[in-house]
């Protein structure tokens, strides 16, 4: 495993050649289709979903965008999502529900859009509402975050049966510079915040949050992104294989127990 600092692994994860879902997508599934909307407001480019085939199993596909250039950032809002973003992956959860299809989600956001416009259509109630739901999803949830996984922007596709990561990746309850700005009141104290919030993906698993970790090619997922993708294949269909076999209560009970056993506490 990578012996890189959390704060060298957020610069790494941050490269702009660094593959997104929408490059993952067409190696990992032998077909996939889009689909678009939240039949309430609109559609949402910071995320993607559809239906895909992954190794002869249809499965429903959920992930967070990030552009490479400025454009596509721009078109996809830096992969932070609006409510109808959550409305519309939780729209194709219930259908994969309906159909018995297993659902993969990609996160890779750094947070929720926090905009004006995003809290007035709901914001807080759309990724509580995923969670809820999710919860009691009577299907397989597979997630992976594939760079950055940003607070409730991240968890609002991130409660689920196995929780992968990729080598690099990180995943916190808040940004490093969101930390060092509460903290101490200084934002240009993120690489500090970064290297003390245990966010790496061998730190999650020590907690129990993550449960397994992928293998990046050296020096990152960039310089062979088509490797990178057949891990990423070869782990969702032995796991999708897995999950497939428990029955619909076994699965929502080991659920509940993966979350209610996370964290530590003591009374005095």
């Amino acid at each position: 495993m990578s012996k890189l600092t959390a704060w060298e692994r957020m610069e790494l994860i941050r490269q702009k050649e660094r593959p997104t879902v929408r490059d993952y997508i067409p190696v990992v599934f032998d077909e996939f289709f889009e689909m678009h909307g939240d039949r309430l407001y609109g559609d949402d480019h910071a995320i993607v979903g559809g239906i895909g085939v992954l190794d002869g199993t249809p499965v429903t596909v959920i992930g967070q965008l990030k552009g490479k250039t400025i454009e596509e950032n721009k078109h996809a809002n830096f992969a932070m999502a609006h409510p109808e973003g959550y409305r519309k992956a939780l729209r194709l959860m219930r259908q994969a529900e309906k159909f018995h299809r297993p659902v993969l989600c990609f996160i890779d956001t750094p947070g929720a859009f926090c905009g004006v416009e995003a809290e007035e259509r709901g914001q807080g109630e759309a990724i509580a509402k995923n969670l809820f739901e999710l919860m009691r999803l009577k299907t397989p949830v597979i997630s992976v975050v594939l760079g950055e996984g940003g607070s409730g922007g991240a968890l609002g596709l991130g409660v689920c049966d196995r929780l992968a990561m990729l080598e690099n990746a990180v995943y916190s309850v808040i940004s490093p510079r969101g930390c060092a700005s509460i903290l101490w009141k200084d934002a240009s104290k993120e690489k500090e915040a970064a290297n003390v919030l245990k966010i790496t993906a061998e730190d999650l698993q020590e907690f129990g949050v993550c449960d397994d970790i992928l293998a990046e090619p050296t020096g990152g997922a960039h310089k062979q992104p088509e490797l990178m993708a057949q891990t990423l294949r070869d782990y969702l269909i032995h796991t999708v294989g897995v999950l497939r076999d428990w029955d619909e209560q076994e699965l929502l009970d080991a659920r509940y127990h993966k979350f209610r056993k996370i964290g530590e506490f003591s009374e005095e």
